[in-house]
């Protein structure tokens, strides 16, 4: 009994903890800045979309849009190809060179890519990708990668051996196997680790932050900046903002939900 209370007032706490600030967004949208000031938590005094038609009258954040979905995109697709090549070759390889190869990702999740920020800063502008799509995507994947790796790693290891086996007997390269057999059986973790990697990438503000100059280079984590000021902060038009910002987050979950449970739960139970 004991347990059972406890568990429900761990969990009603937690999704206290998860529902209000999102009350306040949502809320927030809708009120004015003087609203949001003085009454957090109370309803809007007025529902209507004046802060979601400014936002999206404001060209800039348009632009700001198409950015972050170019970027997220590629960032994510490229991604997932090299990650899941490299996943597939060390899920194969002999045990030696498995450890030393997993060992050498695994300091990539260790190192926090942070530290790095000012080589990565200068080795950037030196070879001339600071304000430029091309390094925003090449740092994703980098930072990204390691992780990707570890997740995709786990899942081809739980393929059957066997399967492998027979295709080689008949005759398949490497390459067909991957392509044949291991991508197919592996989308349900390729649908997780795509949806977990678009999350990181569209919410990224750090390296947008770091290399990106130019107005009409900002990604939307920037350009929302636009709405704090040094001395005023409009709350009214960044919840507005972090509410445009999220509907592809949940559109692409909501697509690709199924694959997203399964991947969870692939190699969970072993018959």
């Amino acid at each position: 009994m004991l347990y059972k209370l406890s568990r429900v007032i761990s969990l009603g706490t937690f999704a206290l903890m998860i529902l209000i600030p999102s009350l306040i967004v949502v809320f927030g949208s809708f009120k004015t800045d003087a609203e949001v000031y003085n009454k957090p938590l109370s309803l809007p005094s007025v529902w209507n979309l004046d802060n979601y038609r400014r936002l999206l009258g404001d060209s800039d954040l348009d632009v700001s849009f198409r950015n972050s979905v170019f970027v997220t995109v590629l960032s994510v697709a490229l991604t997932l190809v090299f990650a899941s090549l490299a996943s597939f070759a060390i899920a194969r390889m002999i045990t030696v060179s498995k450890k030393i190869l997993a060992g050498i990702f695994a300091l990539g999740l260790a190192i926090p890519a942070q530290i790095n920020i000012v080589p990565i800063y200068y080795i950037f502008r030196d070879l001339g990708l600071t304000n430029s799509f091309f390094g925003l995507i090449l740092i994703n994947i980098t930072t990204t990668l390691p992780i990707s790796i570890f997740i995709l790693t786990a899942f081809f290891r739980e393929i059957s051996k066997e399967m492998y086996e027979a295709s080689e007997v008949d005759g398949a390269s490497p390459f067909r196997i991957y392509r044949s057999i291991a991508l197919p059986l592996s989308r349900p973790a390729m649908g997780a680790t795509a949806i977990f990697l678009f999350v990181i990438n569209w919410n990224d503000l750090l390296w947008p932050l770091l290399l990106i100059q130019e107005s009409g280079k900002k990604t939307l984590p920037l350009a929302m900046l636009a709405y704090r000021g040094e001395y005023f902060v409009s709350f009214s038009m960044l919840f507005t903002a972090v509410m445009v910002a999220s509907l592809p987050m949940i559109i692409m979950y909501l697509m690709m939900q199924r694959s997203f449970i399964a991947g969870l739960t692939a190699g969970a139970v072993k018959g």
